[in-house]
């Protein structure tokens, strides 16, 4: 039913993603036990590692780890930066200036909101990962599903491009 809610299908669809399988559930010991058993001690030492886990986690705040701007400025005066030069670097290809003046409109929009849920902190890290591995020859997906990893496209040193009107990621 999780399943149908989070892709937006119904139960009766034939076309739905399914898991077809009957093992989705909390595993007794002795079924845990049978699963692995080639592989002795496995179940064990795995509680073993459980018990040495002590996590205490403050709920109803965020933990983002943190990012530390190349220079004293906020970060949401490092995110502003970052974007607007982003902007800058594709924008040229953006002749037509009603279109240009929507696209900054909608950027500052973004911003806003990223900024109003303190969220900076978060897209900046996911834009340092990307253009880290930018920088190492280390592939990068196109960030098609994630809304930091499409923002960092636009922070990075190679953003995304204007083609008829539209921001190409």
């Amino acid at each position: 039913m999780l399943l149908c809610v989070q892709t937006g299908k119904t139960v009766s669809d034939d076309n739905r993603l399914k898991i077809e399988t009957d093992e989705l559930y909390l595993k007794s010991a002795d079924e845990m036990n049978q699963g692995f058993d080639y592989c002795p001690g496995a179940v064990e030492r795995t509680l073993e590692i459980a018990d040495r886990c002590n996590v205490d986690i403050e709920f109803g705040k965020y933990h983002f780890p943190n990012f530390t701007p190349p220079k004293e400025i906020s970060l949401d005066d490092y995110l502003d930066e970052l974007a607007h030069q982003g902007w800058n670097n594709v924008s040229r290809a953006c002749i037509d200036a009603e279109l240009r003046k929507s696209y900054v409109e909608r950027l500052e929009y973004e911003l806003d909101v990223i900024k109003r849920m303190q969220f900076p902190g978060y897209f900046l890290v996911v834009a340092d990962f990307i253009n880290y591995a930018k920088e190492s020859g280390i592939p990068v997906g196109p960030g098609r599903g994630s809304s930091a990893a499409a923002w960092s496209r636009m922070l990075s040193k190679s953003p995304i491009s204007i083609r008829s009107g539209m921001f190409v990621v």
